[in-house]
Order: C-alpha cells, then structure tokens, then sequence
C-alpha cells in the first residue's frame, strides 16, 4: 500500500504538471530539508549545500512534466541531488585537507559525530576532546572511499535507505549496492582500525543489512 507521503506527492507532481505553481512550492517544503542534509553532509559546506539544494530544484521544476512515476518522488528527486553530489565529490577527490562535516540546517547543530553518540561526552571535556579527535579521523577515513563508495555508504547508514532503494536512486542493481558498500565498510575498517569506539559499532560490523 502506498504511503500517504506517497499519495500527496503523486497529487502534487499532477498538479504541478497542469501548471499548478503553488504546488510545486509545497512539494519543495516536503522535500528540501532531506536534500539540504544529504548535500550538507556530502560537500561539509553550507555554501555548497546551499548551491547544490538550489540546483537540485531547479532541476527537479525543470524536468517534472516528463515524471512518469515509475520510482516514487522521493527517490526520483534522490537521483537528482546524488548525481549532483557525486559529480562535486568527484570534481574534490585529489584535495586530501579534512572536511569538516558541520553545519546547521533548521537552527539545529549536524554534525557527524551525532552518529556516534556518548552519553558520558556532555560534562567531561576529556571525551569531548576524544569526541573531535575522531570526527577528525571519520572525516579523514571518508575520503578514502571512491565518490561511488562515498555515496552508497552515507544513503545506507546516514539516511538509513534500505539497499533496494539506494539501488533505485544510483540506477543499479542492488547487488552492486552491496558490492560498494561492502569495499566501503572494509577501507573504513582498515582506516580506522586503532579506534575500537568506531569499529565496534554496528555500521562497521556488517554491510550485507
């Protein structure tokens, strides 16, 4: 059955497809705070986000008309911000300086080491040193993967798709998801192998989920 996110956003695309403007502007609302964070988190630049989310829209107004609904909304707009952040990690791969994956999107802080949350962290300035010390590190071991790699890794576990879906969205097939999220789970490995507080997570233990 399908979600009822799903079955507004079939209603608006056809009604921004009969020239409905006010429509288009509410399928951006439903939709633009995922594609800020997924381009936030991939470039580690407000300004570039910024760029990229605006980009991303203009593409998605552009080419709406032609939406024939073979995938849902959701993954088609997903298609269009990945190829624009592949092609930004590609035109960065050779830069080896450490991305600092900060911003703020709805006042709120992002930062990566949310994904690795430590209760123990908020009062004691030691773990918050050991805290920075290993988002530096993560940042370090994220540029090692090839921007595929990259891409495949952050949908899966920072914006938990299911590998069927990130299939979906690079147009391949979801064994070749695995394959890349597999050899991206195993440089990770090797990177960060000396920081147990990282490999000891689930994400790193196992890429086949």
């Amino acid at each position: 059955m399908e979600s009822i996110g799903g079955i507004q956003d079939c209603f608006l695309v056809r009604e921004v497809q009969r020239g409905n403007q006010a429509a288009f502007e509410q399928l951006v609302h439903a939709h633009d705070q995922a594609v800020l964070r997924l381009a936030l988190r991939i470039t580690g630049s407000e300004s570039d986000a910024q760029d990229i989310h605006q980009e991303a829209f203009l593409k998605v107004f552009t080419r709406l008309a032609g939406f024939r609904f073979e995938c849902s909304l959701s993954t088609w707009i997903y298609r269009i911000v990945t190829n624009l952040c592949l092609d930004h990690l590609r035109r960065n791969r050779k830069r080896r300086e450490d991305v600092a994956l900060e911003g703020t999107v709805n006042g709120g802080e992002y930062n990566l080491l949310n994904q690795f949350p430590d209760d123990t962290a908020a009062n004691n300035p030691e773990q918050q040193l050991l805290g920075r010390e290993l988002g530096t590190h993560i940042s370090s071991a994220l540029q090692t993967l090839t921007p595929r790699e990259r891409m495949v890794f952050e949908l899966k576990h920072f914006q938990g798709l299911k590998l069927r879906t990130v299939g979906q969205i690079l147009n391949t097939s979801e064994a070749s998801i695995k394959t890349s999220l597999c050899r991206a789970t195993q440089k990770l490995r090797v990177q960060l192998a000396g920081l147990t507080t990282v490999t000891n997570r689930p994400m790193m233990q196992r890429c086949d989920n």
